[in-house]
């Protein structure tokens, strides 16, 4: 893979910055999603025959980052054309594909992702959600829980379960649900953390859908999960990346400016050093974001697994150092509204537990990689 950005990449990440820091911390997201997709941000990784860009997720993680680093990071980029345009992209029928990806890419539609269960996580294995056939129909039934920007999304690609014919045991699937579709209503989960995005329970019962809401094959399994999967790792370290980025010019900016018994504040090592090495921390992070973008995008899926489990815990942990030193560095005024970090004290720490936790990414590198036994 390569180890430096091409031409082109660095042209799409001054291009995007500049769009961010016009927006900036106080930007409307609404506004920002229609101009990002107009500039043809939202589906670079989407394919041109279907009015996207003909990138990937190197692409779609260039354009998070560099908005995030503005101050201005778009969530649902990391649900909408990450995940369900991927999975529609690669699996979907002519149909799906003609009907979603043009309007994902021009930004007119957007689609949720259910996954994550009350009592299961995102552990596919023990998810409860259940799809019955019923003559040529789909019967969908269960719960689904902090599940972002459904109330902004058209529909909700919702992973389910149904009953192998062969083996009897239960193998996931996935499915569009409208947001009208009859039986399917959400309840807007009280959060501490205040964000334009908001969290949501699903219930779905006996939800009623047509043969062709089924993306891909219902024999395919995992291998259309993590389709998904493996680029939502990816965006949330680019997510995570941008919030750091960002609390760290903030801090940079503070420690040349701030000046204390003659000398500003960032002369001292004290305060220079921890800065430092967040930089380079999230520097770091993003190298391992890029090999892991690299591998998904050259096809590799197995390789790609493994890379962005990393890149996600590498960067969720940069950011919230970063967004700690640089609290750290303004003192009080690290608090205030007015310097705008504050807020990412809570922020930061989403990166260390959605999509999954840092402890499941050591699971999955203890066991994949390293070869050790399961503890469960």
């Amino acid at each position: 893979m390569p180890t430096t950005e091409t031409e082109e990449h660095r042209s799409l990440r001054s291009a995007v910055s500049a769009l961010g820091k016009r927006h900036g911390r106080t930007y409307d997201r609404e506004q920002l999603w229609s101009e990002a997709a107009k500039l043809g941000y939202l589906g670079v990784n989407l394919p041109e025959e279907y009015g996207g860009g003909g990138g990937g997720i190197s692409e779609l993680s260039i354009v998070l980052e560099e908005l995030g680093a503005a101050g201005c990071p778009l969530l649902m980029m990391v649900v909408s054309p990450a995940i369900c345009g991927t999975v529609i992209a690669r699996f979907g029928t002519e149909e799906q594909k003609r009907t979603w990806l043009p309007a994902l890419a021009d930004g007119t539609r957007t689609m949720a992702f259910g996954i994550t269960e009350p009592d299961a996580g995102s552990n596919s294995h023990r998810i409860t959600t259940t799809a019955r056939k019923d003559g040529t129909d789909w019967l969908l039934t269960g719960r689904k829980v902090f599940i972002s920007g459904v109330d902004l999304a058209d529909a909700t690609l919702i992973v389910g379960r149904t009953e192998d014919s062969r083996t009897g045991r239960l193998k996931p699937c996935l499915f569009i649900v409208p947001r009208d579709a009859p039986g399917f209503t959400r309840r807007q989960i009280d959060m501490e953390l205040q964000a334009t995005e908001k969290q949501f329970e699903l219930t779905l019962d006996d939800v009623r859908l047509p043969a062709d809401a089924l993306v891909g094959d219902e024999d395919a399994g995992l291998l259309q999960l993590f389709a998904g999967l493996n680029p939502e790792r990816i965006m949330t370290a680019a997510f995570a990346i941008g919030m750091g980025r960002y609390a760290l010019a903030r801090a940079i900016e503070y420690a040349r400016d701030r000046t204390v018994w003659d000398a500003p504040i960032g002369a001292h090592q004290a305060i220079a050093h921890p800065l430092a090495q967040a930089h380079i921390d999230l520097e770091l992070a993003r190298l391992m974001m890029q090999k892991a973008a690299h591998l998904y995008d050259a096809g590799d899926d197995v390789g790609a697994g493994e890379a962005a489990n990393m890149a996600k815990y590498a960067a969720g942990e940069a950011c919230v150092r970063a967004v700690d030193q640089s609290v750290h560095t303004l003192g009080g005024n690290g608090l205030t509204r007015e310097f705008g970090l504050a807020s990412l004290i809570t922020a930061a720490r989403v990166a260390r537990i959605a999509p999954v936790s840092r402890e499941m990414i050591l699971n999955y590198v203890s066991h994949q990689t390293l070869g050790l036994p399961k503890s469960y």
